[in-house]
């Protein structure tokens, strides 16, 4: 009898284990973007830490939705999200002379389409290097997100050149 009461509870455990892994596998926190923090030096953190202070609480329509891990340096906006990305590494597309590049209400971006069919879009000629993702699904709208950013980028992160 003692070992049917042991199998009985091993049982039970286990049946809670599957019920707990099933729903964690089924919770709000699996929708969620995520989006690698960049680890720039104590001045360009700083200057992001500027940045989101001042970043819209929407973007081409869309509310702030941050990804996860949590961070100054990061934020989105939307389902499935434009990320930003702050302090990022300059890109080696940068010195391709035959690199697309566009300029957004004062802020000059690199263009970057990527295979994926989504692009990415990284500040130029400013102090830290600023980097926008669009989802495939909404590249549609062009360079709407960027238009709703530049305020922000051009009162948070001076013109000039990030090292």
């Amino acid at each position: 009898m003692n070992s049917f009461r042991r199998r009985h509870r091993t049982s039970i455990g286990l049946t809670v284990l599957a019920l707990l892994v099933t729903v964690a596998g089924c919770s709000s926190a699996d929708d969620s973007a995520s989006a690698a923090v960049p680890s720039p030096g104590a001045k360009v953190a700083g200057l992001c830490r500027d940045l989101d202070k001042v970043l819209p609480s929407r973007v081409d329509g869309l509310g702030r939705r941050d990804p996860e891990p949590a961070s100054t340096l990061t934020a989105g906006w939307g389902d499935p999200a434009i990320i930003l990305r702050c302090g990022v590494v300059r890109p080696a597309k940068m010195t391709d002379p035959e690199a697309d590049g566009v300029d957004v209400n004062g802020v000059g971006w690199l263009l970057e389409k990527r295979d994926d069919g989504s692009f990415r879009f990284t500040t130029t000629l400013r102090e830290a290097y600023v980097e926008v993702a669009i989802p495939k699904s909404r590249t549609g709208d062009g360079v709407a997100p960027l238009v709703d950013l530049a305020p922000a980028v051009k009162k948070a992160i001076p013109a000039g050149i990030a090292f």
